[in-house]
C-alpha cells in the first residue's frame, strides 16, 4: 500500500498592518509584476486572469492605502510603474529570491515529517546541497516520481559533513576548473573519501562578476572590488563561492577590509542579482543564470563543476538507480543545457573521484 502523493509548499508573503486586520498584498504585486512585463493593464490583467474593472480597483485600493500613485499612463507609450512601485517590486523579487530557497527546505522538511506517518514502500533519497538552478530543475523533475527526493539546502561543506555521518544519500558540492580547483578541493576532502565517495556530475556552469546592466562603474574584473566607488554584496559565510572570492582576492593582494561591502551576505544567487538589480550594490559574484534573470551584465571568471557526492555501495540501489534515469535523460539534459552559462554534456555520468580529481585515492 502507497500513500497518496501530495506537495507541500510555502510561500513569503507580504501584509500591510492595520489597526484591527492585515492585508495582503499578493495580489497588488503579481499585477505589478505583470504590469512591468507587459507595459499596460490589459496584458496584465490577462496574464493575471483579472477584470479590467477589478484590476483598477485593486490599484486604486492600494494607492488610497500607501497615499501615493503606482501607475504612470503616458499617451501612447503603454503604462509604467512609478518610483515607488517598482520599488516595491524589487523589494518583493529580493526577498522571494532570499527566502525562497529557506522555505523549500522547511516545505521539504514538513514533508518528511508527514510522510513518516503515511504507509509506503519505498524511502525517498535524501539531498543535502546548496541552492541551484539545475537542482532546482532536478527537483521538478523528481517531483510525483518514484522513490521521489527529499531536500534541504546546505553549504557544500554542511553537505559533505552530512553525507560523511550518513544524514543524507547525496551531497552537492562544486569545484572551480583551474587554478583554484586544488585549494577548494583540499577543503572538500576533509569529508569525502575517495575510496569511498563516487560523483554523478550534473552540470559546468560559468560564475562571474554581476554589474548593472550597461556596466556604469566600468568594472572589469577583480581588482575592481577594491574601488572606493564600488559597493560589493557576498554570499554567505561557509559557502563555496564566498571561498573562491577569497581566493580571487588574495591572488591580485587585496584585503577583505578594502571591499567595502565584503561582511554584506546574500544566500542564493539570485538574491545576488536582486540586490544589484534594486541598486542596493554594484557588483557580486555568481553564476550567469541568475544575472541573466535580472537582466544585469555579467563578465565571466570561472567555470564551475557541480556533482553530487554518494557512498559507491548505494549507487546501484534501485532508488539512486532511478535517480540516474532521469538525470540522464534527454527532457532533463535539455533543460540544463538551456539555462544561460550552464554546460549538460556530461549530466547524469557516474564518475570515480580518483579519476575525476587524480592523486585523491587516499
Amino acid at each position: 500500500m502507497t500513500y497518496k502523493s501530495f506537495r507541500i509548499g510555502l510561500q513569503p508573503e507580504w501584509l500591510l498592518q492595520q489597526k484591527t486586520s492585515a492585508i495582503s498584498l499578493s495580489e497588488v504585486l503579481s499585477l505589478l509584476a505583470a504590469i512591468d512585463a507587459t507595459g499596460n493593464i490589459t496584458g496584465a490583467c490577462k496574464a493575471c486572469n483579472l477584470s479590467y474593472r477589478h484590476a483598477w480597483g485593486t490599484l486604486r485600493r492600494f494607492e488610497a492605502l500607501f497615499g501615493v500613485p503606482l501607475l504612470l499612463t503616458r499617451r501612447r507609450q503603454g503604462t509604467a510603474l512609478t518610483p515607488f512601485a517598482s520599488r516595491l517590486l524589487w523589494a518583493n523579487r529580493r526577498i522571494e529570491a532570499r527566502l525562497m530557497p529557506t522555505l523549500e527546505s522547511l516545505a521539504s522538511e514538513l514533508q518528511e515529517e508527514l510522510e513518516r506517518l503515511l504507509p509506503r514502500n519505498d524511502q525517498p533519497l535524501r539531498l543535502h546541497a546548496s541552492h541551484g538552478f539545475a537542482v532546482e530543475a532536478l527537483m521538478q523533475h523528481m517531483e510525483g516520481r518514484s522513490p521521489g527526493m527529499e531536500l534541504r539546502y546546505r553549504t557544500a561543506s554542511e553537505a559533505l559533513a552530512s553525507l560523511e555521518r550518513h544524514e543524507c544519500d547525496l551531497a552537492g558540492f562544486q569545484i572551480p576548473l583551474g587554478r583554484f580547483e586544488p585549494d577548494i578541493l583540499a577543503h572538500y576532502l576533509d569529508w569525502i573519501r575517495p575510496k569511498q565517495h563516487c560523483l554523478i556530475h550534473l552540470a559546468v556552469r560559468n560564475a562571474g562578476l554581476f554589474v548593472e546592466a550597461g556596466n556604469p562603474k566600468k568594472i572589469r574584473g577583480i581588482a575592481d572590488l577594491a574601488r572606493n566607488d564600488v559597493r560589493f554584496v557576498n554570499r554567505q559565510i561557509g559557502s563555496s563561492t564566498r571561498r573562491l572570492t577569497g581566493l580571487m582576492l588574495a591572488e591580485q593582494g587585496i584585503g577583505e577590509h578594502q571591499v567595502q561591502g565584503y561582511d554584506t551576505n546574500e544566500f542564493t544567487h539570485m538574491a545576488i542579482a536582486a540586490h544589484i538589480a534594486s541598486g542596493m550594490a554594484d557588483v557580486g559574484i555568481g553564476v550567469e543564470t541568475a544575472a541573466r534573470r535580472f537582466g544585469l551584465d555579467f563578465i565571466p571568471l570561472v567555470k564551475e563543476r557541480y556533482f553530487f557526492a554518494l557512498d559507491r555501495r548505494n549507487l546501484d540501489n534501485p532508488s539512486m538507480q532511478a535517480l540516474l534515469q532521469i538525470m540522464q535523460s534527454r527532457e532533463y539534459r535539455s533543460y540544463i543545457g538551456q539555462l544561460a552559462g550552464y554546460d549538460s554534456s556530461l549530466t547524469g555520468d557516474v564518475q570515480q573521484f580518483e579519476d575525476t580529481f587524480p592523486g585523491t585515492n587516499a
